[in-house]
């Protein structure tokens, strides 16, 4: 489980939640109110304070890099530093790009040829062949078409029933209670979590 005690961002309230292996938690609320914060001070890449702990291991008692390894982040706008699609990966995960629809030679493109949508299948891709027993997911479906978005939170499910665990941002509320069945609702005044009819979780 991961658990989160009064973590606090620069200028913002302290949250906390919960949250188990195999768990989605929704975390929704409006531009601007710390959302893509929160899952940046859960990666460790921002000032922070409180206590984050994964299967009764404090973040604060392991190296960055290996904690990264355990809680992976998808941002809004995923990074490409190199020229050619492969060279962002560490292994070509062919039954993941199959399984999200986009072609296997796709590790030959130039980093420029893929549209929006398929850099954030692309970077999905990454993430999930990386293996992390968490995942942050910051709007990874925003330039998705319907057939595309459908692909992704079945995968997602998927890799949740094998104990994947889940925070996923969205502007969607239909996306929200398809996905998950608690919500971390975001705002200036700090974080409440409700279930996916709107009551208190």
């Amino acid at each position: 489980m991961l658990e989160v005690k009064n973590l606090r961002r620069s200028g913002g309230k302290p949250v906390s939640f919960t949250l188990a292996a195999g768990e989605c938690l929704a975390v929704r609320g409006p531009s601007g109110a710390g959302k893509s914060l929160l899952l940046r001070a859960l990666a460790d890449l921002d000032p922070h304070e409180g206590e984050v702990v994964w299967k009764g291991r404090a973040r604060s008692a392991m190296p960055a890099p290996a904690w990264r390894r355990l809680v992976g982040y998808l941002p809004a706008e995923p990074g490409w530093w190199g020229d050619g699609v492969g060279e962002h990966f560490q292994s070509w995960p062919e039954a993941l790009i199959a399984r999200l629809g986009l072609p296997g030679d796709a590790a030959a493109w130039p980093i420029s040829r893929p549209s929006t949508g398929e850099r954030l299948r692309l970077a999905l891709a990454r993430a999930l062949a990386m293996e992390p027993e968490v995942l942050m997911l910051d709007e990874p479906t925003s330039a998705l078409d319907q057939a595309s978005v459908a692909v992704v939170e079945a995968l997602v499910a998927e890799k949740r029933a094998q104990g994947l665990a889940v925070l996923w941002v969205t502007h969607d509320p239909a996306q929200a209670a398809r996905v998950a069945r608690r919500h971390l609702l975001v705002s200036a005044d700090g974080a409440e979590l409700v279930d996916a009819t709107g009551a208190g979780a």
